[in-house]
This record gives C-alpha cells, sequence and structure tokens, in this order.
C-alpha cells in the first residue's frame, strides 16, 4: 500500500460550514491561521498607538494657534504637506487601496508608508478635517502584505491578510471589533455589502487583537466617544422618524458630495507642483477655522462640543455646511486623512438642528440617525455604520441606526463618492 501523503493546507477561501468542518476535522490547523491573524492584529494594535501617541503630541503644540494665526499656520502646514508628497510620492487616498484590493491581488504597497505618515500627521496636527483612518489602513493593510509575503500566501490567502491588517487599523481608531471589521470589507463596494466574505473571519479576529492593544496602550475605545443624552426605544413611530432622519442624511449627502465635486475641479485648475495646492487649502481652511473654530479639526472632540452645548438653529446649519467645506478643501487640496468621523460631526449638526425645531423631539435619536445616513450615503457602509455608531454612542437599540443608515444607502447617488467602489470587477471597467 502506498504511503498516504499528508494533508495539505486548504485553500483560505472558506464558508462558514467548511470552517466549522475544519475545526472538526483539523483543529490544530484552524489554530495557526487564528494566531497568524492574531499577530497581524497585535501588530496593527501596537502601530495605531504609536501613531495615536505622536499625533496627540504634535496637536498639542499646534492647537495653541488660534484666530488669525491660522492664517499663516495652516497654509504653511499646507506648504510642509505638499513638499512632503512631493519629494517622498503621492501616497494616494482610500480609492487607491479600494483598487489594490480589488486589482493587485490585495497587495498594499508600503514604499508609500513614509509620505503617508508624515503628511498625515501635519495634516491632522495642524487641524484638517480628516481623521487618522486612512493612514491607518494604509500603514497596518500593507503590514498585512508584507507579513503575508514573510508566510509564502498568495491569492485570496494574501487578499485576506491585508484585509485582516485593513480592519485592525480601523478597529483601533473606532474602538469597534465588529463594526471596524466589517467597515473594512464594506468600503470596498458600493452595491455589495461583503463580497470579499473569505475575510471575514480574519478581520474579525486581527480587529479583536488590535483592538486590545490599542485600548491598553491609549486607554480609548472602552467607554463610548461621545456621550448622547439617554434614549429608550419604547414607541414604534420612531421608526418612521428615522427614515425621516435617513431621508435627510441621505440628502446632506448629496448636497456634501456636490460640494467635494466642486471643490475636486477648482484644484484641479491651479497650476504648478501639489505644495501650491496644499498650500492653498491651508489658507481656505484657516479662514475656516479663524471664523468657526469648531470646523477645525477631525470631530473627535469637537462633536462632545455640540452635544454639550446649546446653539441657535441657523448656527448648527451653518456649522454643518461649513464642516462639508472643509472636509472638501482638505482631501481634494491635498491634505491626507480620512473623513468618516468628520462626516458623523457634519451629521450631528444637522440632527440636533432638526431636534430642536420639534418639539419633544429626542436628540439623540434625531442626530444619530442623521449621522448614521449620512456616512452610509457618502462611504456605502449600512452595516458597519450601524455597528460602529451604536459603539461610539452607546446606542444600545441600534435598530433605529440601521434603518436610517439603509434608507441612506439607497438614496444615495448611483455613482459613488469613491469611485473605484465601482470596480469590484475587472469587467466592470468596461460597463
Amino acid at each position: 500500500m502506498l504511503p498516504q501523503k499528508p494533508p495539505t493546507e486548504p485553500s483560505h477561501r472558506w464558508t462558514f460550514p467548511q470552517l466549522f468542518g475544519l475545526v472538526k476535522r483539523n483543529p490544530i490547523m484552524l489554530s495557526r491561521w487564528v494566531i497568524r491573524w492574531a499577530v497581524v492584529g497585535t501588530a496593527c494594535g501596537l502601530f495605531a498607538g504609536l501613531y495615536w501617541y505622536i499625533l496627540e503630541l504634535i496637536t498639542h503644540a499646534l492647537e495653541q494657534f488660534t484666530g488669525s494665526s491660522l492664517l499663516i499656520v495652516m497654509p504653511l502646514a499646507g506648504l510642509v504637506i505638499g513638499l512632503v508628497i512631493y519629494f517622498l510620492g503621492n501616497p494616494g487616498e482610500i480609492a487607491v487601496i479600494v483598487d489594490n484590493i480589488h486589482f493587485r491581488g490585495g497587495r498594499l504597497d508600503a514604499r508609500k508608508n513614509p509620505s503617508m505618515l508624515l503628511a498625515s500627521l501635519v495634516s491632522i496636527s495642524a487641524g484638517g478635517s480628516a481623521g487618522p483612518e486612512a493612514p491607518l489602513v494604509q500603514v497596518t493593510g500593507s503590514f498585512g502584505t508584507w507579513f503575508a509575503d514573510r508566510l509564502n500566501l498568495d491569492g485570496e490567502e494574501l487578499r485576506s491578510m491585508s484585509l485582516a491588517a485593513m480592519a485592525g487599523g480601523f478597529t483601533a481608531l473606532f474602538g469597534a471589533p465588529l463594526g471596524g471589521a466589517m467597515f473594512a470589507l464594506e468600503i470596498l463596494h458600493h452595491q455589495h455589502v461583503v463580497e470579499y466574505y473569505e475575510a471575514l473571519l480574519p478581520a474579525i479576529v486581527s480587529s479583536c487583537a488590535s483592538y486590545l492593544v490599542f485600548a491598553a496602550i491609549t486607554k480609548l475605545g472602552i467607554a463610548p466617544t461621545w456621550h448622547f443624552p439617554h434614549y429608550t426605544l419604547d414607541n414604534i413611530d420612531d421608526f418612521a422618524l428615522a427614515i425621516v432622519f435617513g431621508i435627510v442624511g441621505a440628502i446632506a449627502g448629496w448636497l456634501f458630495m456636490a460640494i467635494f465635486r466642486g471643490c475636486d475641479r477648482l484644484f484641479a485648475k491651479i497650476p504648478g507642483p501639489i505644495y501650491v495646492r496644499t498650500t492653498v487649502a491651508g489658507l481656505g481652511l484657516g479662514g475656516f477655522g479663524a471664523v468657526l473654530p469648531l470646523t477645525r479639526y477631525f470631530g473627535h472632540q469637537e462633536l462632545e462640543a455640540v452635544l454639550d452645548g446649546s446653539f441657535p438653529v441657523f448656527f448648527l446649519l451653518g456649522l454643518a455646511f461649513a464642516k462639508m467645506a472643509t472636509i472638501s478643501l482638505t482631501v481634494t487640496g491635498g491634505w491626507r486623512g480620512g473623513f468618516i468621523i468628520p462626516i458623523f460631526f457634519t451629521g450631528a449638526c444637522l440632527g440636533k438642528a432638526i431636534a430642536a425645531l420639534i418639539p419633544g423631539m429626542n436628540p439623540a435619536l434625531a442626530m444619530i440617525c442623521t449621522m448614521a445616513a449620512l456616512n452610509a450615503a457618502v462611504t456605502r457602509t449600512p452595516i458597519s455604520t450601524t455597528l460602529l455608531l451604536s459603539k461610539l454612542t452607546n446606542f444600545a437599540p441600534f435598530t433605529p441606526i440601521l434603518f436610517a443608515s439603509l434608507v441612506g444607502f439607497f438614496l444615495a447617488p448611483k455613482v459613488p463618492l469613491i469611485t473605484s467602489q465601482l470596480k469590484s470587477h475587472p469587467e466592470a471597467i468596461a460597463e
């Protein structure tokens, strides 16, 4: 009798029934994969903690500049950002990451990391309306690619490892392992919730490891990020209100994308190297920051000020519009960072303004549902948006958030803001 060949390690493209069968047949083999995913998540959490620590140090040094001084500080910051990109190369944005996942087998280029790290640190700490999620995802995702290369992985296994690392980067910032894992997969498409479903379990394991490490380092993500007014779901009419707020958020999404594309066209007309565009963007951001200080920075702390403060309705509406403009100036002007939390800030301002106009309206329901719908309309991520906001706000009955997110998703423009979401398959390019 011929000796039996040792069992080969199965493809990483598993369905959940196959996973359960694998546990029964060979738990050691699955444990090997779990350890790999956990190692990736641990490394991502360590990096995210270090990045956050450095970002806070620089931010504390620059946030002392206020008022008219921003008309000097912000353009100078823009010049530094532009020079970094000019000499170290353009690190790209989330659209480039999406393209790499679709068409380069999930391979993210680590050579872009120095430019992304330096440019994003200056962009965020100086007060641009962009958050750390984009640099975290780029750097952690490229680490996942590097780690997969060390293990001689390719195909779906390599893509899943990169996605697992991206999920760890998302989770470190948002403090929601399940929401971060879903976001890393859902952001890749404008119609399908999760196409690379084989990466779901790796993303969840990596997110959990990243969350524990980042929370231990920074003490962030344990409690809710924002303290919204108490809300109890005890009336079925609240679902109708959630749908109404979803429509408001979707309309705001259309408006935001119009402003964003208008700014993109304007900056495309500015001649010269990229540092000219980033400097002009800095001047615009400095002007907004001098007049409306709450538009400065990405909204992590500023949203709490909106929650605690008592502002007139027209001020909140103007603040929401100004935040849309600063997000657009930041991203299209060449500054580096993500726009998820700034979008949440914009939705909170709109929701609070609407709640002030309707007697007896619970402001938490209005704000969170508008935040959810606006983000789902712009990023096309209804499921992960629901999970993230439920964790960030401690809004326990998340069903109204889901209703609002789905309304924002289904009423969003046909062409998404992240146009590379359309290209989930090579044949989509020809359509």
